[in-house]
Formats: structure tokens, C-alpha cells, sequence
């Protein structure tokens, strides 16, 4: 009788250990499937939200070349249909890369998206969209969090193989791991000429040439000297696929003009002494500048546009006291890219900044971080912005943490 006992109350011991343990697996199984479905539903929410951002203008619609924050977030540009991308609405997205700056003379700090020495995109915090604004704009501020990077897909890349008469540069474009073969290359050349005043005189010229099956081309120009400043901008295009890259030279990396955009709606960019950005100390010289615009055209060629009505063409920018900065007018709202030649004791150079960001290939990435997110789903999408071939890719993850609990 005590034997049947022990086995009966061994037996429903098994019994419950068998029940607790199934139930453990299941509920495991549960929630791996409800987490699934959580991770489709967030994938769905991705692709739906990019498809938002960059199908759509926002509104007011043509609220990248204002100064004042849309009311609807998009950045589709107003003119087109389909993945056209507004470049001035990407402009004025906050970069979360570069490290913002403050100009004491304004007092205002400035996203910072800067692709080497020379080569400046500025936008004041008071005119740029934050992620916050944002996230609030599309409805997934607490609940969502994201980052879009908008990057070029077309790569061309400039070297300089032999700097003096002739200066002899290598253009090479590449696509996504591709040469982009018997590509049209447009190149504008540009270069600081010497002088006896102290307004850096320019010269210009412009031109065609054709890419190999290897997708490289070589292009030169006589009467340079090794010591002599200058800027090459290539753009190269193939059946709907365009690029672009750039080359520097300069002489002086220490004075010298900082562009900032000051106002999209006015057009208006503020030229400032670098010493002033970046505290150089003295002493304290002036930096002479003689800028100019070039526009991109619908077959991809840069032609001179002048600036003669423009304010602030050629002129001058102080160190500390003095005139504090000078002011710039674009003259126009085409896409293009403002160059601004400078000089100082005897120095100089080129600075560049794109006007409308696809004029100089400028990569955007606009949102928060990536770092410490237990789940991110992505979303891509090919897309032009004025012309140029961009990839837009939207990364987004939930503020719920997701695991199975065991």
C-alpha cells in the first residue's frame, strides 16, 4: 500500500513538472511569434514612413527655400513627382554628423557638414529642421525613433598626377562597385591668378571628355604653376546616372573665407574670417575674396553666372574688430555652387559650398543615432535629387524593448 503511494505521488510529481515545463515552451513560443509580428508591423511601419518623408512635399510645400519651419514634413520636391527629392529641403536638415560650430559675431551655432578642407555646408540651428521637430511632424515622437541617410550612389574621384604644365588630373567614376564606362564628364576648372593688389583674381574654363570601358578619363591645363591655387568640379553622367566630384588645391589652409548660410528665403550667405570660427588667434589679417557662382544646367554642364547685381561680390572680412563679416547674395534659386576665391599675406585659395545640396554630391544622414538599439529594421529607396542619383535609406526602431523571457 505504501508502495502504490510513493509511486502515485511520484507520478504526479512528473505529472506537474511535465505541465510546468510545456507551459514554459509554449509561452516561449508565444512570444517569439508575437515579437515576430511586432518586427513585421515595424518593417511595414518603416517602408510606410520613408515613402512619407520622400514622397511628399511637406507643407508649405516650398518650405525648404523659407526660413520658416513647415507644418507637414516632406521632402519631396514640390515641382516633380515619384522620388524627386526638393535639394533645399535637404539642406536644411540638421547633420548628425560634424561637429556643430559657433560664430561669435552672430552668436548662433551651425550644423556642420564639411566633406574636407574647402568644402563647407553651414546652416544655422534658428533655419535648420531638428530631429525633434521631426519626429514630432510624423507622428512617432515617443514611439519611434529613426535616422535617414541620403548618400550619393555615383562616386567620381579626382587625382592630381602631375601638378605643373601641364597640371594633369585622373578622373575616375565608379557606381555601386562598378567604373561607370564611356561616361560624359563636364568639368569646370577654376584657378587663383596671380596679382599685384589684393583681389584674388580668377580665371575659368570649362569643358567635355569621355571615360574609358574602365570608367577613367584624364584631362589637362597648361600655364599652372605648382604653387598656384585651383579647383576642378567634374560631373559625369551616363543613361540617367550622374555624379559628382571634386579636387583642391590651395595655398593657404589657415586664413581663409568661411561660408554660412544666413538666410534661404533672401538668399543670402554671410562670409566670414576662419579665425573668428576657429579662434586662430593672431595675427589678426584680413582675408580679400572674390566669389562667384556657377549654375548647373539640365545637361549637367556648369556655366559662370554673373553676380555684378549681387551684394558682396569682392571685398574683405577682419579679424575680431573691424567690419565683422561681409554679406553675400545668391542670384538665384537654380542649384549651383558659390566659389569663393581668397587671399591673405600673399596666400591663397578656393572654398566651395553647394547651393541646393546635390550640386556637389553632399551626403545627409538626419535623425538620431544608431548606437544602443536592440532592433532596427531599414528601408531603402533610389532616388533623384535634382538630377543627381541618391540612395535614401531610413533606419527605425521601436522604443519597446523586444525579448523572450524564458
Amino acid at each position: 500500500m505504501t508502495g502504490a503511494t510513493i509511486d502515485h505521488l511520484v507520478s504526479v510529481t512528473v505529472f506537474l513538472a511535465a505541465i510546468v515545463l510545456f507551459i514554459g515552451l509554449f509561452n516561449q513560443t508565444v512570444q517569439t511569434a508575437i515579437i515576430y509580428q511586432q518586427h513585421r508591423y515595424l518593417a511595414s511601419r518603416c517602408s510606410d514612413i520613408l515613402d512619407t518623408i520622400l514622397l511628399s512635399p511637406g507643407y508649405p510645400i516650398n518650405w525648404g527655400k523659407t526660413d520658416t519651419y513647415p507644418t507637414s514634413f516632406g521632402l519631396q520636391d514640390p515641382e516633380f513627382t515619384q522620388y524627386r527629392i526638393s535639394p533645399y529641403s535637404l539642406m536644411r536638415l540638421q547633420s548628425v554628423t560634424g561637429t556643430p560650430i559657433t560664430y561669435p559675431k552672430t552668436g548662433l551655432t551651425y550644423s556642420n557638414i564639411t566633406m574636407g578642407f574647402g568644402n563647407f555646408l553651414l546652416v544655422p540651428y534658428t533655419k535648420a529642421i531638428n530631429y525633434s521637430a521631426a519626429t514630432k511632424l510624423l507622428g512617432v515622437n515617443n514611439t519611434l525613433g529613426f535616422q535617414l541617410t541620403v548618400t550619393p550612389i555615383i562616386t567620381v574621384t579626382i587625382t592630381e598626377t602631375h601638378a605643373s604644365n601641364p597640371l594633369t588630373a585622373s578622373v575616375k567614376v565608379y557606381g555601386l562597385g562598378f567604373p561607370l564606362s564611356n561616361a560624359t564628364i563636364s568639368y569646370c576648372f577654376l584657378k587663383v591668378k596671380a596679382s599685384q593688389g589684393n583681389t584674388p583674381l580668377y580665371s575659368s574654363a570649362f569643358g567635355t571628355i569621355f571615360a574609358d570601358d574602365e570608367g577613367e578619363a584624364t584631362v589637362s591645363f597648361q600655364n599652372v604653376a605648382s604653387d598656384e591655387s585651383y579647383v576642378l568640379i567634374a560631373y559625369a553622367h551616363l543613361q540617367g546616372l550622374v555624379g559628382i566630384g571634386y579636387h583642391e588645391r590651395v595655398t593657404s589652409t589657415k586664413r581663409y573665407v568661411l561660408p554660412l548660410i544666413d538666410s534661404f528665403a533672401q538668399r543670402r550667405v554671410i562670409l566670414a574670417h576662419s579665425y573668428d570660427v576657429h579662434y586662430g588667434g593672431p595675427p589678426e589679417s584680413a582675408v580679400f575674396f572674390n566669389a562667384t557662382f556657377v549654375l548647373l544646367t539640365e545637361d549637367f554642364t556648369l556655366r559662370e553666372m554673373p553676380m555684378e547685381n549681387s551684394t558682396g561680390k569682392i571685398g574683405k572680412v577682419n579679424y575680431g574688430n573691424g567690419q565683422p563679416y561681409a554679406n553675400l547674395t545668391i542670384p538665384t534659386y537654380n542649384p549651383g555652387i558659390l566659389i569663393v576665391t581668397y587671399k591673405s599675406n600673399n596666400e591663397d585659395g578656393i572654398v566651395l559650398m553647394p547651393w541646393g545640396m546635390s550640386t556637389m554630391a553632399f551626403p545627409v544622414t538626419f535623425g538620431d543615432r544608431l548606437t544602443d538599439k536592440e532592433w532596427i529594421v531599414t528601408s531603402i529607396r533610389q532616388i533623384l535629387v535634382n538630377g543627381i542619383a541618391y540612395q535614401a535609406k531610413l533606419a527605425l526602431w521601436s522604443f519597446k524593448g523586444y525579448s523572450v523571457v524564458g
